[in-house]
């Protein structure tokens, strides 16, 4: 059986994390969702919260895991003995960086796949900065992320005095 990375910050899992998720454990034998801790970004949520968050929204696929990482994306696939990454592309601009991180990420481990999961078109516009802006708004995040965990975000996010 395979074993794929879906890895990222997930600052908060949106609907369109949740889609390819979704997707991707239908090809793979296992899925580990790497939420990375990345020491030059200042997330809004720990990354215990963020696995938590993506816990609760993937407690119904039975082949997902969710851990925290830090460090190279490929020594991290080289420790769980994984067959490949999984990226989502949203538009041209997503493919273009990831291209590169593919072709980077090729050059430090051949041995290593990068395999590319298109956004369903419903999502294509789904990013979580976009979602904490909206978010910090109070605006309507029904379309942007996981009902398990919009109450979790307002509460974060929502300062009632910036409308």
């Amino acid at each position: 059986m395979s074993l794929w990375i879906y890895p990222g910050t997930f600052d908060p899992i949106t609907t369109g994390h949740l889609d390819v998720i979704r997707r991707a454990s239908k090809l793979c034998g296992s899925l580990i969702v790497g939420v990375l801790n990345n020491t030059q970004k200042t997330p809004v949520f720990s990354t215990e919260e963020r696995i938590g968050m993506i816990g609760k929204c993937t407690a119904g696929i039975g082949n997902i895991t969710v851990e925290g990482f830090e460090g190279l994306l490929v020594d991290y696939v080289r420790q769980k003995k994984a067959d490949a990454i999984i990226r989502g592309v949203r538009s041209f601009s997503d493919f273009e960086h990831e291209f590169q991180m593919a072709s980077l990420n090729r050059m430090l481990a051949p041995d290593i796949e990068t395999v590319f999961i298109m956004a369903a078109s419903d999502y294509s516009f789904v990013s979580s900065t976009l979602l904490r802006e909206i978010a910090s708004f109070g605006g309507d995040l029904s379309k942007l992320a996981p009902p398990q965990i919009i109450n979790e975000i307002y509460e974060r996010l929502y300062k009632e005095d910036s409308i």
